[in-house]
């Protein structure tokens, strides 16, 4: 049996190349992605945002626009616009927590309930495109959240 040796450290030069950035990787095939996503999502008048905000509301109806904001990583100033689209296309209505004015609750309506048996046929083409197994695209997803996970947590005082 032969031992092979450990790849050789790259140069910086060659770390500095766009093909080794991971962050490249990464916008590139969100851009794939998103690119990918526009023409399933056009029949169902949900761009790529707005199809991301109701995968969560299907999960739970009746969830505060904080919690929707905290689930997507969004602010408000981002969401708010969003969620005025989704409300004006008929798909879910906001309204006070009658507990806590400052509370505002999302629900879908029963358009945007409907909706989920038409988005269902989203994913399936998405796996296809990606040439992978269901098993396979679970092991990718699960290691790109520990990776936002590991970035997330790390601060500049990390990197001194």
């Amino acid at each position: 049996m032969s031992k092979t040796s450990p790849s050789p450290k790259p140069s910086p030069a060659e770390m500095l190349k766009l093909d080794h950035q991971l962050c490249f990787a990464l916008y590139s095939a969100s851009l794939a992605m998103t690119k990918l996503y526009k023409p399933l999502l056009d029949p169902l008048g949900l761009t790529y945002p707005q199809y991301l905000a109701m995968l969560v509301l299907w999960e739970g109806d009746g969830i505060a626009v904080s919690e929707l904001g905290q689930r997507l990583q969004l602010d408000s100033g981002t969401l708010t616009p969003l969620l005025k689209r989704l409300q004006a296309s008929g798909w879910l209505v906001r309204q006070r927590d009658s507990a806590d004015e400052r509370r505002v609750l999302l629900h879908l309506t029963p358009a945007g309930r409907a909706l989920k048996a038409r988005a269902a046929k989203v994913p399936p083409h998405v796996a296809c495109a990606a040439g992978c197994s269901l098993e396979e695209l679970t092991a990718i997803t699960r290691r790109l959240k520990q990776l936002r996970d590991q970035i997330q947590s790390f601060s500049a005082a990390d990197a001194a």
